[in-house]
């Protein structure tokens, strides 16, 4: 099926007088969770990050450490998979004309991507969707978020936006990515798979004209509300109608997420300023409301959390599956009238499928979870109130040393994070050095970062800031983020212990809370290799979970958490 969709789409080189095209991931919108996927349909890799190129003769797929395993599985068969940290694509194609969708990709990119050793050829029409079926789309409208939900009026946050665009000596700025049109307007919608994602761009001046430019149907509901009624909204195929009557001046864009297309038509008749968007600092520091929400998701995604590893580990004598896992999670998820969806596809891999990072259980890859397996299950919730994202490692029976060893190697970096410092180390590349030295001691690493920002009812992948080798984005009191070190043996076992955490400041130090409430597999642990402090900090945890979740629990699954402590 790949292999014939890919010489019907070579077909169209020659009509294009290309010997190439690029296709990323992303949609038109650069968000993580598209529900049109062009990558999936050309090469069958179904990761969250990547992009290929498919030439004359061969083919090429890119990705991070993440997914190498799952794209050479995939779409090896079709594609040479290259990891991009070690060969960006011009270390290995060059003096060709290759073809793009301009909608899709920033100038950013491409320079980084392919400097100037090929000649970049941006086409009106997408070639993939010349080859696949029509999608029926359908739209749902968007809708607001109750202030005192979110804590933080609109008006408050564009008078934030206004005085940057001031401090800049700009005229306007242009938000291009929907995640922060929803947070700047406390609004959500239904345009992502995993997050409530409201598919809209925003122009705004200095003197508060507000554009809104969306899908009319979508904006139909919230366009009757009285704090909308002195914005001009504007259907997205008129942006370049608009962009055109404006009176011109200076605009900051966002080189991360305005594409080329409308750059082009910005520069047009603007002066640019390429900022970062505002929004994204500003979304990331959580204030008071939003935190206090975050953990009351916590509390509740902890109840089925603990729940399901009970079941599992306790209660569950069938031979079951992978996917027969992650559907009974989400069944206990779903006893909440709070929860609304997944964060993410939940990772559900047992035995060899835990090495995989990103593994999504498939008919075809689905296993049965053996008695002697270790279990990799990470998932997460969209609540009306917050967004959660936890990895548990799970074991069934007596585990070998080695595992047991590597598995506490993994908690000593985890426990490392959690009791760092903040006014010490204040940045995620310093901070991520904790999170893998005991697993280097032994020459052992993992292929991905150790913590991501984590949004407010929102994506569950945010920045700035991160736990990575290469983040230097300062942590901040309000901050929301993962931390998620890991190990994996390929073709034999996974282990991540992932929790969220929020920055809290006690007088003028600045900590790590846990958000996260579920057990830790204690029958995974050496303790030997712990030390005091860290048993310590493993017997509050299990302490403060079930003081937060009992009560919410029957008398056996009580029981068992009680003799946890």
């Amino acid at each position: 099926m790949i292999k014939k969709k890919i010489n019907l789409f070579r077909k169209k080189f020659k009509i294009n007088k290309i010997d190439g095209y690029i296709v990323p991931k992303n949609d038109e919108f650069f968000g993580e969770y598209s529900s049109h996927d062009r990558l999936k349909s050309i090469s069958n890799f179904d990761g969250s990050a990547g992009f290929a190129i498919i030439l004359k003769d061969k083919n090429f797929l890119f990705v991070d450490g993440r997914y190498t395993i799952q794209a050479r599985k995939q779409s090896g068969k079709n594609f040479r998979i290259v990891e991009i940290h070690k060969f960006l694509p011009h270390k290995i194609i060059n003096n060709l004309k290759l073809g793009f969708d301009p909608n899709l990709f920033t100038e950013r990119q491409l320079k980084i991507y392919f400097k100037n050793t090929s000649t970049l050829v941006p086409l009106s029409k997408n070639l993939v969707d010349q080859i696949n079926k029509k999608r029926n789309i359908k739209n749902k409208p968007f809708f607001s978020m109750n202030q005192k939900i979110v804590g933080e009026s609109h008006i408050s946050k564009i008078n934030k936006i206004i005085k940057k665009i001031v401090s800049y000596k700009a005229d306007y700025i242009f938000i291009s990515a929907p995640e922060n049109v929803a947070w700047l307007l406390n609004i959500r919608g239904h345009d992502s798979p995993n997050s409530p994602i409201p598919n809209s761009r925003l122009l705004i001046s200095k003197k508060k004209e507000i554009f809104l430019f969306a899908d009319k149907y979508k904006v139909s509901k919230i366009a009757k509300e009285k704090r909308f009624k002195k914005f001009k909204i504007i259907d997205l195929n008129n942006f370049e109608k608009v962009i055109k009557k404006i009176r011109a001046g200076k605009i900051i864009i966002d080189s991360l997420t305005c594409s080329i297309k409308n750059q082009s038509i910005i520069q047009s008749r603007f002066e640019i300023i390429s900022k970062n968007d505002p929004c994204y600092l500003l979304k990331s520091l959580k204030n008071q409301i939003e935190l206090k929400n975050m953990i009351n998701a916590h509390v509740e995604d902890g109840v089925a959390l603990t729940k399901f590893i009970y079941w599992i580990k306790k209660i569950n004598k069938k031979k079951i599956t992978e996917i027969d896992a992650e559907k009974k999670l989400e069944k206990f998820r779903k006893m909440n009238k709070n929860y609304l969806f997944p964060s993410f596809n939940t990772i559900a891999g047992t035995g060899s499928n835990g090495a995989i990072v990103h593994y999504r259980a498939t008919k075809n890859s689905n296993r049965i979870i053996k008695k002697k397996d270790i279990f990799l299950c990470d998932s997460g919730g969209q609540y009306k109130f917050g967004t959660t994202d936890v990895t548990r490692t799970i074991c069934f029976s007596k585990q070998p040393e080695t595992i047991k060893n590597n598995f506490t190697k993994v908690l000593k970096g985890h426990i490392a994070v959690a009791t760092t410092d903040i006014n010490k180390y204040s940045k995620g590349k310093q901070i991520d050095i904790k999170a893998r030295k005991y697993l280097k001691k032994d020459g052992l690493d993992y292929a991905h970062g150790t913590g991501h920002g984590v949004g407010f009812f929102l994506n569950v992948h945010e920045g700035p800031q991160s736990i990575s080798k290469y983040n230097s984005i300062k942590l901040e009191e309000g901050m929301v983020i993962s931390n998620e070190p890991g190990y994996y043996k390929k073709g034999f076992y996974g282990i991540r212990i992932e929790n969220l955490v929020f920055i809290k400041k006690d007088k003028k130090k600045l900590n790590f809370e846990n958000l996260t409430l579920a057990p830790i597999e204690k029958d995974l642990i050496n303790f030997d290799l712990l030390s005091k402090k860290e048993k310590n900090y493993l017997f509050d945890y299990h302490l403060n979970v079930y003081t937060k979740i009992s009560k919410f629990l029957d008398i056996k699954e009580r029981k068992w958490l009680a003799g946890l402590i």
